[in-house]
């Protein structure tokens, strides 16, 4: 099998356990393959902890889950120096915490202090940590998923501009269709049978997915070819959103602070594991404009004009998409 057919196999075992968010497993496997982190937004009870937690079950990767809270400290989630005493010496040893894992939940990670929030995103920027004096490093495969409550902004911290720019992707996680929702009930019924069945053997599990698979399919996304034409379709876009005016009044309006570079560099990376997805080796117009809503969303900051008639982020980028002409 080749590194394409393997990660196919991983999104359909995870469609097996997820009904009604294709889009979001989609996406979650898209930051996989183009090794970044993902913030995903959205109601509760729409699969977000239940994404991650199938990737891990279908991934040979460790998987740890941080709720975050107001009294959450830095060295709950890096781990601290613990002193231990033995045969009448002592040291004091690193105590590893849950970041020295492949996947990471971060659930609601608005919930905590800045300075909980700042740990975090410093080892997603730099891939490790450093407690006295020492440096650690992060896995190899290593990917934050973090959330967010869209509906309760009381006793939270919301990330700053800056630091939400180290994020790869931010996805929105809306209510599944209605055809799905029927299939949410079953499955959850199905499940709720099966743990209550003593005596009966569980199914045989498939084998999970090594994580050199993973890795095998980023050096081939890698390898996916961004013709010139993109390349500058790319940068127009990210240009038009830092000189709106010379694109659209509205947009004028609309943008106050524009992409940054991270965005350029995101949108390729991006683009090139979507075109390898869907089974290609070079990168087309459609595949950047497939994925443009998830990369530029959260670095795009708006107006007051804009909050003001309700203007959202992808309305915003509805209108660049219209008005960048394709190189």
């Amino acid at each position: 099998m080749t590194a394409r057919d393997d990660v196919l196999r991983l999104k359909a075992q995870m469609g097996q356990s997820i009904v009604g968010q294709e889009r979001m497993i989609e996406r979650l496997l898209l930051g996989l393959l183009a090794d970044g982190h993902l913030l995903v937004e959205g109601l509760p009870g729409l699969a977000k902890t239940r994404a991650i937690k199938s990737l891990a079950k279908n991934l040979d990767a460790k998987l740890s889950r941080i709720q975050f809270t107001p009294d959450l400290l830095p060295a709950d989630i890096t781990g601290s120096e613990v002193y231990f005493s033995e045969g009448g010496k002592g040291e004091f040893r690193f105590q590893q915490g849950p970041l020295f894992a492949n996947l990471i939940l971060a659930d609601e990670v608005n919930r905590s202090p800045a300075k909980v929030q700042a740990a975090l995103l410093e080892a997603m920027e730099e891939r490790q940590i450093t407690v006295g004096g020492t440096t650690h490093p992060l896995p190899p495969l290593f990917l934050v998923m973090a959330t967010q409550n869209p509906i309760e902004q009381e006793g939270t911290y919301p990330l700053p501009e800056a630091q939400m720019d180290r994020f790869l992707m931010h996805l929105n996680v809306g209510y599944p269709e209605t055809s799905a929702e029927a299939q949410i009930v079953q499955l959850a019924r199905s499940e709720e049978a099966a743990a209550s069945s003593a005596g009966v053997p569980a199914a045989a599990q498939e084998p999970r997915l090594a994580q050199d698979s993973v890795f095998a399919a980023r050096a081939e996304v890698h390898a996916v070819q961004v013709s010139e034409a993109v390349e500058r379709y790319i940068v127009a876009l990210v240009q038009a959103t830092r000189t709106p005016a010379a694109v659209d009044a509205d947009l004028a309006q609309w943008i106050q602070v524009g992409v940054s570079p991270r965005g350029s560099i995101g949108l390729d990376k991006v683009a090139r594991a979507y075109a390898w997805l869907q089974g290609r080796d070079y990168v087309t117009p459609d595949d950047v404009q497939a994925i443009v809503h998830e990369v530029f969303r959260h670095r795009l900051i708006l107006s007051y004009e804009a909050h003001a008639a309700h203007i959202s982020a992808d309305a915003v980028i509805d209108r660049l998409v219209e008005k960048v002409a394709v190189a």
